[in-house]
């Protein structure tokens, strides 16, 4: 433990997915996939999604050698119809079978119109919004859904079932101007903040998380072992609803309920489920679309106090590409220590 870093380690965005691809790929990690996941964790870090950035890197090579994730796993793509994939992630890392996908939705959506791959035997995905970001930076409106491990119980109910089970959007903009990116989770907040406070050894505000009894509580600890809360009451665990049935039950992927923790290495693959649709803009909006968007962009940012979703990560994102990024402490300690 005198070994252990006592301040923060800065990293150029090059120089942390060049850490984390090293630290997977002694792990059973093929070299291909230990990058995939290190630039989809880099990125969620830089964007200031901490929860899916450094504090997954421990958790996930603890997994993969264990083999309760295949590191090696090549992921499998299959088109039913004309318009639909089938993506089987062969209980590997998320981020592989992902970019399969989205390398295959784009050429087939700029053919048909409008395509659809479903996920199945999956993992955590992850920041959402990042993968709908590349297809709207290629040309498409895309909407992404994700199930997993339960953790928010149905609205009425007092024992998790659903996950926090995000919804993500983009969509491309004019020339020069980033895509618009919409990323939610259905929880009040991602469990994987919980995550991340519990890590640091810090409270989390009222009102985001209930203990095991059910009770309103600070303790990530607890949180951790009871169930989050679902945004928008009633209406977060119905669209939590939805989203379980279009990335598990129509896909074949396990319900969250049925699915192991992202979070530890014991048991069987989580197997969980995502769905991906992407819709080329030529075939329904036309040359008009961007042009109708910004219109309508112009209006909201017409106001006083608006905003747009995403602007503060673009924010972020910026300042870590130009300056780089401290990581705590304990986040090192912890992946150094997976050599030991």
């Amino acid at each position: 433990m005198d070994d252990a870093p006592t301040s923060e380690r800065h990293f150029s965005h090059a120089e942390a997915v060049k850490y984390i691809t090293n630290a997977l790929a002694r792990e059973n990690v093929s070299q291909s996939n230990a990058l995939s996941v290190a630039t989809a964790l880099v990125n969620a870090e830089i964007d200031g999604q901490k929860g899916h950035g450094f504090s997954r890197v421990a958790s996930y090579a603890l997994q993969a050698r264990s083999g309760k994730v295949a590191g090696d796993a090549t992921p499998q793509a299959r088109l039913n119809g004309t318009s639909m994939l089938h993506i089987d992630a062969a209980n590997g890392f998320a981020f592989p079978a992902i970019d399969l996908a989205i390398q295959r939705l784009v050429p087939l959506c700029a053919k048909t119109g409008i395509a659809a791959a479903g996920l199945t035997r999956s993992h955590h995905c992850g920041q959402l919004g990042a993968h709908v970001e590349r297809l709207a930076e290629a040309g498409c409106v895309a909407v992404m859904f994700a199930n997993s491990p339960k953790a928010m119980a149905p609205w009425g109910g007092n024992a998790p079932l659903f996950g926090t089970n995000p919804i993500a959007f983009a969509t491309p903009r004019q020339e020069g101007q980033p895509p618009l990116v919409i990323d939610l989770s259905l929880s009040k907040v991602a469990r994987g903040k919980v995550m991340a406070a519990a890590k640091a050894g810090n409270d989390i505000p009222e009102g985001w998380a209930l203990n095991a009894s059910g009770d309103p509580t600070t303790d990530p600890k607890a949180a951790l072992a009871g169930s989050m809360v679902p945004a928008g009451d009633a209406k977060g665990a119905a669209l939590a609803l939805m989203v379980e049935i279009l990335s598990a039950t129509l896909t074949g992927a396990n319900h969250s309920y049925d699915a192991t923790s992202f979070f530890d290495a014991e048991g069987d693959p989580p197997g969980v489920g995502q769905f991906i649709i992407a819709i080329n803009t030529s075939h329904i909006g036309g040359p008009s679309f961007t042009n109708r968007l910004e219109t309508l962009i112009e209006a909201i940012l017409g106001q006083d106090g608006t905003r747009l979703p995403g602007e503060k990560r673009l924010r972020n994102r910026a300042h870590c590409r130009a300056n780089g990024f401290a990581v705590a402490p304990h986040l090192i300690t912890e992946i150094d220590g997976l050599e030991q």
